[in-house]
Order: structure tokens, then C-alpha cells, then sequence
């Protein structure tokens, strides 16, 4: 027996379906009636467009993009565009590249150099101009100034001294005064003055606006609220109803279409494989076939052959055609200009032919005879 399954889940119960309606219940047959009647025929004119668009895609429209589109790019780019961007290359670099090295390596390193020793000398003149002059004049022009600013700062200390006790005797003493003992008393009368005309004017906009809010709420809110509780509540929920059951019945038709259209698409598959292709097929197999083989045995293999052998013949006659023109010119050379000449033989210290050199017979040129 096989092991208890540890860690499995239990079966997902169905969840509850909400309880329906008798105005769904009796809208739903009907509807769905209707609609299945319309939309077979939609559905049907859809899968025929589908199948249509779907071979003309293949069959016409794709090659028709790749021609117009895909290959005359990639012609433009293999043929085109590679070969001027490689030609423009080495035109830049023969013509710009090449010259560029040749000025930065003969013209502007040397000058550089040149310029750097130049300026390599005039930085030690001007360091020597500023450690041996202009810093003994800058520490003398700073211990001046700083003196001149020491007094200036001392006479400054004294009259800012002098300004702030006039200062604080002739204004902020008598400011203080004037704050404690006159401006405030005023402006805590004027403050309480202001709490009271706040309450006064918080009650009448209180009453005013109590007033307001039972006026449109009895004259608008409670008229709109019977109006949405009792009219468009109930319309809206059968309008929800009937077009819940409409797009169900949508749904449901055009599944069933399409179950439909299979059917229908694989009769006529079935029809068209029966007319049309199994007797081609037949014709092709039974009547076609042997006919071709038969074609082919009796008349294109000896026709073949034939032609083969009339090549062959039509090549000697052409070769010894070609031979016989040669001794024809030849002749007519030597009849024309006579025997070419023959080159005279040299006499060789090796021997020739079959007189080879042995030890049984004295055949060299020192010895003979």
C-alpha cells in the first residue's frame, strides 16, 4: 500500500453562489436565445476573416513586406552603405588621420617642447621677482595697513560707544515709556472691543447658517434622496440585471459560435478534402505517376541518351576538325617558310644514351678511341 500523502491540501471548496432573482432567471433564456442567433452568423463571418487574413498574411502580404520593405534596406546597407562607409574610412584616414600624426608628431610635439622650455624659464624668473621683491613689499604694505586699521578701529570703537548711550537715553528709554504706559492700556480697550464684535458676528452667521442647512436640506436633499431610494435605485438594479444576463449571454453565444464555426470550417475542410484534393491525389497517384514514369522511361531517358550521344560525336568531329586545321597551318608554315631549324647537338663530357659510364670500358671522353 502506498504511503499516507503528508502536507496535501484539501479539495477548494466551490465558493457559494449569490441567490438569483426571478426577473434574471426569466430574462436569461430568452435573451440568450436571441443573441445566440445573432452572433452565429458574426462569428462565423469572423473565423472566415481570420482564416482569409491569416493565408493572405502568409502567402502575400509577408513576402510582399519583406520585398518592399526588408530586402531593398538590407541591399541599400550590404551594397551601399558598407562599402562608402568603408571607402570613406580609409579616404579619412589617408586624408585627415595620416596628416594630423604627421603635423602632431613633426610640428606641435617640437613647438610644445620648445614652448615648455620657454615657459619652464619664465616661471623660475617670476618666482625669484616674487620671493626676492614682491613679498618684502607685500609684508611691508601689510604691517601699514594693519596699523592704519588698528586706529581706525579704535576711533570707531569710541564713537559707536558715544552713539549707542545717546542712543539708548534719547530713543529707547522714552519708546519703553510711551509702550508700557500708553499703548498698551489702548490696545487691550481696542482688543476687547474686537472679542465683542466677533461673538455678535459668530451668533448672526451661527442663525444664519442654521437657517440655510434646514432649508436645503428640506427643499433639495431629502427630494434627491427619495428620488435615488425609490426610482433610480430599482431602475439601475434592473438595468444592472438585464445587462449582466446580456453580457453573459454575449459570452456564452460566442462560445458556442465558435464551436459552431469549428464545426462548419471542419466540414468544409472535409467537403473540400473529398471534391477536390483525395482525386487529385488519386489522379495524381494512378494516372499521373505511371504516365511520368512511363514518359520518362520511353521518351526522356532515350531522348537523353540520344542527345548525350550526339555531344560526344559533335566533340570528335569538333577535336578532329581542330587537329586537321593545325596540320593545315603547319603545313602552310613549312611550305611558306620552310624547316625550322634544328638546334646543333654540343658535345657533352657525359655520354649519352645507353653509353653509360662503366669500369670495364674505357668510354669517357679522355680515353675513346
Amino acid at each position: 500500500m502506498d504511503a499516507p500523502r503528508k502536507f496535501e491540501k484539501p479539495p477548494a471548496r466551490p465558493s457559494p453562489q449569490s441567490p438569483e432573482g426571478c426577473l434574471a432567471v426569466a430574462i436569461r433564456v430568452p435573451v440568450r436565445i436571441v443573441v445566440l442567433v445573432l452572433v452565429v452568423p458574426v462569428r462565423l463571418v469572423w473565423d472566415g476573416l481570420v482564416v482569409g487574413g491569416r493565408f493572405l498574411y502568409r502567402t502575400v502580404l509577408r513576402p510582399l513586406a519583406r520585398a518592399v520593405f526588408v530586402w531593398p534596406w538590407v541591399a541599400l546597407w550590404r551594397y551601399v552603405v558598407v562599402p562608402l562607409a568603408k571607402a570613406l574610412g580609409r579616404l579619412t584616414n589617408l586624408l585627415v588621420l595620416v596628416p594630423l600624426i604627421w603635423l602632431y608628431r613633426y610640428v606641435f610635439t617640437p613647438v610644445g617642447h620648445g614652448l615648455a622650455w620657454v615657459a619652464r624659464r619664465i616661471g623660475g624668473g617670476l618666482a625669484w621677482v616674487y620671493a626676492r621683491v614682491l613679498t618684502p613689499v607685500g609684508h611691508a604694505c601689510a604691517w601699514v595697513v594693519n596699523g592704519v586699521a588698528a586706529g581706525v578701529a579704535w576711533v570707531a570703537g569710541g564713537v559707536a560707544a558715544g552713539v549707542a548711550w545717546l542712543g539708548r537715553y534719547l530713543f529707547v528709554v522714552p519708546a519703553g515709556w510711551l509702550y508700557a504706559w500708553i499703548l498698551t492700556p489702548i490696545g487691550h480697550a481696542i482688543a476687547w472691543c474686537g472679542r465683542g464684535l466677533l461673538w455678535s458676528v459668530r451668533a448672526v452667521g451661527t442663525g444664519i447658517s442654521v437657517v440655510l442647512y434646514w432649508a436645503a436640506r428640506i427643499l433639495l436633499v431629502l427630494p434627491a434622496i427619495a428620488l435615488w431610494r425609490w426610482v433610480l435605485t430599482p431602475v439601475g438594479r434592473v438595468l444592472a440585471v438585464v445587462g449582466r444576463e446580456v453580457w453573459d449571454a454575449l459570452g456564452h453565444a460566442w462560445r458556442i459560435a465558435g464551436h459552431i464555426s469549428l464545426a462548419v470550417g471542419r466540414v468544409l475542410g472535409t467537403l473540400f478534402r473529398w471534391i477536390f484534393v483525395e482525386p487529385v491525389s488519386w489522379v495524381y497517384r494512378t494516372v499521373l505517376t505511371p504516365v511520368g514514369h512511363v514518359v520518362r522511361d520511353l521518351v526522356l531517358r532515350p531522348a537523353a541518351e540520344a542527345a548525350r550521344a550526339v555531344g560526344r560525336v559533335t566533340r570528335q568531329v569538333l577535336a578532329a576538325a581542330r587537329e586537321s586545321a593545325r596540320q593545315a597551318r603547319a603545313d602552310f608554315r613549312r611550305m611558306v617558310f620552310g624547316e625550322p631549324r634544328q638546334p646543333e647537338p654540343v658535345e657533352r663530357r657525359e655520354p649519352m644514351g645507353d653509353e653509360t659510364r662503366t669500369l670495364g670500358r674505357s668510354t669517357t671522353v679522355l680515353t675513346k678511341d
